[in-house]
């Protein structure tokens, strides 16, 4: 059926709507009708009706998508059940997503492949909540056509009047989402009145059957016209005599000769050879899959996304974008995850909620939280820079997930609105005197030794130790205290949350160019949130960041308070001192724990040098 799929006119649609609304029933039926069964599958429906099915002495066709045991059991559609199908003017591909609020990221998933998005709504209760969340989701990934299935239609007696309250409070409630094409149809999924054939029981009713409708609807989509991304899924290199770069055209087209660029680095070569399955092409279209070998040997690795050099993506580190929230637990400021977009993987931190979309209305209202299934606007800064294309000009490459850390599940799928940054696609520039060089003049590996902990705990007297015993042993270093830095690069910066991260970020921007000049850059900075201090080993080769936790009892601290905050937050003139008006997030992996209840200064300093001399 895939080879069916690629070789005529092809319509990949979404069947949703709220729970119970008879998505699978109308979707089995027009399976059912438009390409009938063969006698052993009538017959293994039969009997499954008789086991499982909700229509008493009849065929229940929801059965045939509803393929769980679990699904059969209980009546409802966990899962997104794909099924294909054919009739002489097309081929479909139909997802039946389920309709409950807790399987909404199943839904999202559904969408976000389809073209079309059928919605059943129940002519009894009318456009209900999931309905109207199903809709905007759909328009949100991209869905610009869909059918709206008034199911149920012989339970009232195929009132005309309830049809046409329904047909225009859907067009009143999407008029925002901007569908090109709005198709609505009354319909018993049961009974197959409209699914298939036009019935003689809506008399009032002259627009198409559900059928007909999906045979003949122009969804024609826009991926041929757009640029040239192609995603590296995969660096082949089998020998020495050969290196392509294998993934699939996600849209626009590639030919032999043609000029391509990395989105990253900005570098330039062409296309040499498309190698594929079949032997090598001239070109290739959108959804092939291809390796490409290049005519230069530059830098390029999984993750990475060649593009036409005229028209470029989005290059940022800071994007808003539109967000599904499908996380058990509220979305919050701060929160860290592993951002997915293409075939790239990087860290990322949800940095503000700026709005949340009410479905009654469709209107934006301010938050500062999303909670299950909550659709909302929000910021993100990713570790590194990623490339992308506004969501809504280029779907293939606008898309991306946003994974919990701990338990590795999708918490949110993500729509790229706009990039945030100030500079927009800067390319880094390589220097013929590389970082390797350096470091090799210098006879050391560079490293940055992260020194973190509550204030008061003794970093920067330990740090100050750890240069000056690395020198007497003939290291180069450099000692990057976060109380000097507060006093020049970031003196305009407060002591929020948010400052507090820019901070990081600047101190890791500033060691990542120490251990560029072949330095081991030492930092003593109080860094409370993991995220910032994983943003700021993300800058770093694997291996160079040395998370060091200077671990003083908060009691400790408060004795010695060396710098008088305990007293200034006593008096109530500090109230933002970190462990007591703010939190502190301990390492949870860090590379060595210096308990200075136990150990001296001197001690403390020893056992850093020791572990750097076991690096260098």
């Amino acid at each position: 059926m895939d080879s069916l799929l690629d070789q005529r006119s092809a319509l990949r649609f979404l069947a949703c709507g709220s729970v119970d609304d008879g998505k699978s029933t109308l979707i089995g039926r027009l399976i059912a009708d438009s390409t009938g069964l063969l006698d052993d599958q009538r017959a293994n429906l039969e009997e499954d009706s008789r086991r499982f099915g909700t229509v008493a002495g009849g065929v229940d066709f929801a059965l045939l998508l509803d393929g769980l045991e679990a699904e059969r059991e209980q009546g409802i559609t966990i899962d997104v059940a794909h099924r294909f199908f054919s009739t002489p003017r097309r081929a479909f591909a139909v997802a039946d997503a389920p309709g409950h609020q807790q399987f909404t990221r199943n839904m999202a998933t559904g969408a976000s492949n389809a073209d079309l998005a059928v919605l059943l709504v129940d002519i009894r209760n009318g456009l209900v909540e999931q309905a109207r969340r199903h809709a905007a989701i759909a328009a949100l990934l991209g869905i610009r056509h869909v059918v709206v299935a008034v199911n149920k239609i012989d339970l009232v007696d195929f009132s005309e009047r309830r049809f046409r309250c329904i047909e225009r409070a859907f067009d009143a409630f999407a008029r925002p989402l901007a569908f090109r094409s709005v198709t609505v149809i009354p319909v018993s999924a049961r009974n197959g009145d409209n699914v298939v054939q036009r019935s003689v029981r809506t008399p009032w009713y002259d627009g198409p059957s559900l059928l007909h409708c999906l045979e003949t609807i122009d969804v024609r989509a826009t991926v041929d016209n757009a640029p040239l991304r192609f995603p590296v899924q995969w660096v082949n290199r089998p020998d020495a005599s050969f290196r392509g770069f294998a993934g699939t055209v996600m849209s626009g087209s590639v030919s032999v000769g043609a000029p391509v660029a990395v989105a990253g680095s900005g570098r330039i070569t062409r296309v040499e050879r498309i190698v594929s399955f079949d032997g090598d092409l001239a070109d290739a279209a959108a959804g092939r899959a291809v390796t490409l070998t290049l005519t230069d040997e530059i830098d390029i690795v999984r993750g990475d996304l060649l593009i036409d050099p005229r028209l470029r993506p989005t290059v940022t580190r800071q994007f808003a974008a539109d967000l599904v929230w499908l996380g058990d637990t509220p979305a919050q400021p701060r929160q860290s995850f592993l951002l997915k977009i293409g075939t790239t993987t990087v860290p990322a931190t949800l940095t503000r909620i700026v709005d949340r979309l009410e479905l009654e209305a469709l209107s934006r209202t301010a938050g500062d939280a999303l909670d299950l299934n909550a659709i909302g606007r929000v910021w993100i800064e990713t570790a590194v820079p990623v490339a992308f294309d506004p969501y809504a000009e280029n779907r293939a490459t606008g898309g991306f997930i946003l994974i919990d850390r701990a338990t590795l599940r999708t918490a949110a799928a993500g729509l790229a609105v706009e990039n945030l940054a100030a500079a927009t696609n800067v390319h880094p520039q390589t220097g013929q005197v590389t970082p390797a060089r350096r470091a090799a003049m210098k006879g050391q590996r560079p490293l940055v030794l992260w020194l973190t902990g509550l204030p008061g705990a003794g970093k920067s007297t330990i740090a100050d130790l750890v240069e000056r015993k690395l020198v007497e042993h003939g290291r180069q270093t450099m000692l990057l205290d976060g109380d000097n830095l507060r006093q020049g690069i970031n003196s305009d910066l407060g002591f929020d949350n948010a400052s507090r991260a820019e901070n990081v970020r600047r101190v890791g921007e500033i060691a990542r160019l120490m251990t560029e000049a072949g330095l081991i850059a030492i930092v003593a900075l109080v860094s409370p949130f993991r995220a910032d201090r994983l943003r700021a080993a993300s800058l770093l080769p694997d291996g160079s960041f040395v998370e060091i936790f200077v671990d003083t009892p908060m009691e400790v601290c408060r004795q010695r308070d060396t710098k008088g905050l305990h007293a200034l937050a006593d008096k109530g003139r500090l109230s933002n001192l970190t462990g007591r008006g703010q939190p502190y997030e301990p390492p949870e992996q860090p590379a060595l724990v210096l308990r200075t209840t136990e150990l001296s200064a001197e001690q403390a300093a020893d056992r850093v040098v020791a572990l750097v001399q076991g690096r260098v």
